[in-house]
Formats: structure tokens, C-alpha cells, sequence
């Protein structure tokens, strides 16, 4: 990952799905000028991310408000669409912010890029979590192997917190 503790993010893009379909945003004006955790996977619906990596920042929600975090957001090099339905489907939606990273614009301005052609996934993001505030990174957990999901794990990640 080319992102390190300390940078101050740089802007790209992602979708969001809205009533009107997706909707480009600016990362920067999504993220805000807030506490945030920011957590990427390889991809919606896929094993580990559907068993431990979303659940378990959904389930550790109110844990992460008691240490001042404004909002948790999940990234995938997914469509607006899948994100959309992957939060329903997971119990996520209305409690983690969804961004879609169709084109991997934003996951690549970071460094996260992770190269799955051989098992069919193509371009993905590897698995991470990080704590930002105020667009400037302060934290960051990045597993070695995508298919772990350990030190980025809501339940390892806040304890640093």
C-alpha cells in the first residue's frame, strides 16, 4: 500500500447508489472532514468479506460511536449496485456507508490494488482497514494475504483505537 500513516488522502472517485442510480462522488467530500474508519476487501459476496470482514464491523457498530467514529465506510471494487444489494443482503444497510469503486480509481490512488486474474476476480483491493481523520491517515491495518481477515477485522482494528 502507497498510502502511509500520516498522508493526507487525495481526491478521487467513487459511486454511491441513490433513488436515481449511482451517483459519482468525490471521495474527499464523502469522507469529510471527520473521524472515519475506511475498511477495503477483494469483494462483495465473497467468502471471508460476507462471513467476518462486513458482519463484523456491523456488529461492532456501537463500539466504534463510543470512540468518536462519525461513520464506518466499506470499499469494493465493485458496482453501486452489487454494494447496494451485498448491504442488504448483510444487515449493513442504513448502519456502514457503502462505496462502490467500479473503475478501482480510488483503491489504485492509494496503493491497494491487489492483481486476482488467476482466480478470476481480475482487478480487486486488498483487505484493509483505516482509521482517518480529517482526510489524513492515522492509522492503517493491511493484510499480508487477502483471504485473511485479522489485523483488519473490526474487532482487532478498534482495540487500537
Amino acid at each position: 500500500m502507497k498510502v502511509k500513516v500520516g498522508d493526507t488522502l487525495v481526491d478521487s472517485s467513487a459511486y454511491i447508489l441513490t433513488k436515481d442510480g449511482p451517483e459519482k462522488v468525490s471521495t474527499n467530500k464523502f469522507f469529510g472532514n471527520q473521524k472515519i474508519i475506511l475498511f477495503g476487501l477483494p469483494g462483495a459476496f465473497t467468502p471471508t468479506c460476507s462471513t467476518k470482514h462486513l458482519p463484523g464491523y456491523v456488529n461492532l457498530l456501537e463500539l466504534a460511536k463510543e470512540k468518536n467514529i462519525h461513520k464506518i465506510i466499506c470499499v469494493s471494487v465493485n458496482d453501486a449496485f452489487v454494494m447496494d444489494a451485498w448491504a442488504k443482503n448483510q444487515g449493513a444497510k442504513g448502519k456502514i456507508e457503502m462505496l462502490a469503486d467500479a473503475s478501482a480509481s480510488f483503491t489504485k490512488s492509494i496503493g491497494a490494488e491487489l492483481d486476482l486474474k488467476s482466480r478470476g476476480l481480475e482487478l480487486r483491493s486488498s483487505r484493509y482497514a483505516m482509521l482517518i481523520e480529517n482526510l489524513k491517515v492515522l492509522k492503517i491495518s493491511e493484510e499480508k494475504v487477502a483471504k485473511n481477515c485479522e489485523v483488519s477485522a473490526a474487532e482487532n482494528f478498534l482495540k487500537g483505537i
